[in-house]
């Protein structure tokens, strides 16, 4: 079974539908997808919201091997994704070498401001924590209590990991950031980054076309 749990943010609910439609359509193996949503997680999570916060799982996501109960791996993805491909062939990256496993972008931002008027900031390992494949036995430094209470540097840059030598490296094609990397017709999970096709102000943006294709093919009746 691979283990999916997505962000959920109720600004982007159509995002995180099509998101796991694109995973069902396209995968060859059984997966289970937990919306990581605020609601549920009330008796886990506390922290207030943060003004530089730009979704409701910008921390959230930390609880993954919590919620998972430290065992196996389990896969965290932004909800503003569309999976091009097999989502198998990302879960056959997984390497007990790590303890977590990512792309790594060189994300600069230029813009201040991205989808809905969030602000945009800039840090090192930007990006980083926006797919993550969790060995989740390795990362039990992420307690609800760390969670609730690191710095958002701290829980996005890995500080909880002993060194960078836990963080394995994963190719750029399971994370193509829209408006910031090159062009990529192949890419096989596509990040909207900036902001989706669902708002309307990105509706040209790369890849909207695909994404507008399997939100058709998600509605379908027969």
């Amino acid at each position: 079974m691979i283990r999916i749990f997505i962000g959920f943010d109720p600004h982007e609910t159509v995002a995180w539908h099509v998101l796991c439609h694109s995973i069902l359509a396209r995968c060859t193996q059984p997966v289970s997808f937990t919306p990581l949503a605020l609601d549920h997680l009330r008796d886990v999570f506390t922290r207030p919201r943060d003004p530089l916060q730009s979704t409701d799982f910008s921390f959230t996501r930390f609880l993954v091997p919590y919620l998972s109960g430290y065992e196996g791996w389990s896969l965290f993805m932004d909800c503003d994704m569309l999976v091009r491909a097999d989502i198998a062939e990302l879960w056959e990256l997984r390497d007990e070498r790590y303890a977590v496993m990512c792309v790594k972008h060189d994300h600069r931002p230029q813009e201040t401001v991205k989808f809905l008027g969030a602000p945009q900031t800039p840090y090192g390992k930007k990006n980083w924590s926006s797919v993550m494949l969790f060995n989740n036995a390795r990362c039990r430094a992420l307690t609800p209590e760390y969670v609730n209470t690191a710095s958002g540097l701290a829980l996005h840059q890995f500080k909880w990991l002993e060194s960078d030598d836990a963080i394995g490296g994963l190719p750029k094609t399971w994370n193509h950031l829209v408006g910031h990397d090159e062009c990529d017709p192949t890419a096989k999970n596509v990040h909207y980054t900036i902001g989706g096709p669902y708002f309307s102000e990105y509706r040209q943006c790369e890849h909207s076309n695909a994404w507008f294709e399997d939100k058709r093919d998600m509605n379908k009746a027969f």
